[in-house]
């Protein structure tokens, strides 16, 4: 019989429903677990289940047992999938269940910094219409969608889902190619060239050695249209010290964030440093999470598991 644990079950949603799986198992939850209480909780697992909770080569040492692990994500950061792969461990991610749910939530934050409406509810709520004295006031400035270029950094389901919302609002889309390249096959656009073109930046790509810090203090002197800057993918895209240094100078209109470089961000993080700003929102990675997308998320884990072990069986 096959025993599954489950690391870190409360970063799914409590009223989203985990079903059995098809065969005999035992199932074990954890609402979370620390890094160093990995091994003992996944004793004798042949499957392991984790979102977020790190799956290193000196755990793996120690779990003779294990045969998966299921990953209830996209991204492989917390799995040393190296190491799996040596001692004959598979692993299998979630893919393609969140395009909708992190494209909406891209364009909400887009159209909440464009339309300013942070800044207008701080203003309403401090009294300023009344001080107005008539239907309306202007106090902050609004910038319609239309006809504006948005530059998008990462050409996969959910780039193309948010390429697709952006067209709808009459916006010229531009698919950024790799930083670096001085050219790029169409429909890429050279790094560089988009950064300068774009009113709008969003950033869809995955975290790795050659993305992280992909925005720098370099990059963002290169933005001559002062964009908004959107980052729904992963916190280390952004080099955040420099994000701030470039709302400090006005090299960019404004930020929308979901993640961080770190999760949860201390209160001395840039970001939160930051997010009090009319031109800065910040979310708590939550644009993955509609009811939709997790519920799609929990169905493709279980048919992960299954599907592995009617292969294996």
């Amino acid at each position: 019989m096959e025993r599954i644990v489950f690391l870190d079950r409360d970063t799914l949603a409590r009223h989203i429903t985990l079903r059995a799986p098809d065969f005999e198992h035992e199932w074990v939850n954890y609402d979370r677990t620390a890094a160093e209480q990995v091994a003992a909780r996944a004793q004798g697992a042949s499957i392991l289940i984790t979102n977020k909770v790190p799956i290193t080569a000196a755990t793996l040492a120690t779990l003779p047992d294990l045969k998966m692990i299921a990953v209830a994500a996209t991204g492989l950061d917390a799995v040393d999938v190296e190491a799996a792969n040596e001692r004959g461990v598979f692993v299998k991610n979630v893919t393609g269940y969140a395009a909708t749910s992190v494209a909406e939530h891209t364009f909400a934050l887009i159209l909440a910094l464009s339309r300013q409406v942070p800044a207008y509810r701080r203003s309403i709520l401090e009294g300023r219409w009344q001080e107005a004295d008539q239907f309306s006031f202007f106090d902050h400035p609004i910038a319609d969608l239309s006809g504006k270029t948005l530059g998008i950094i990462g050409r996969g389901s959910i780039g193309l889902a948010v390429g697709r919302l952006a067209e709808a609002f009459g916006m010229e889309v531009q698919f950024a190619g790799r930083k670096g390249r001085r050219s790029s096959q169409p429909p890429a656009i050279p790094f560089e060239h988009v950064l300068m073109q774009a009113d709008v930046l969003t950033l869809h790509c995955p975290l790795t050695e050659e993305t992280k810090n992909l925005i720098g203090e370099a990059e963002f002197a290169l933005m001559a249209k002062k964009p908004l800057l959107i980052n729904t993918a992963r916190g280390g895209l952004v080099d955040e010290d420099a994000l701030i240094a470039a709302l400090d100078q006005g090299l960019i209109a404004g930020a929308g964030f979901d993640v961080a470089s770190q999760e949860p961000p201390p209160k001395d993080h840039p970001l939160m440093r930051a997010a009090g700003r009319d031109n800065v929102i910040l979310t708590p990675h939550i644009a993955w999470a509609s009811d939709e997308a997790m519920s799609a998320l929990a169905e493709q884990l279980i048919e992960n598991i299954e599907n592995y072990i009617a292969l294996s069986g």
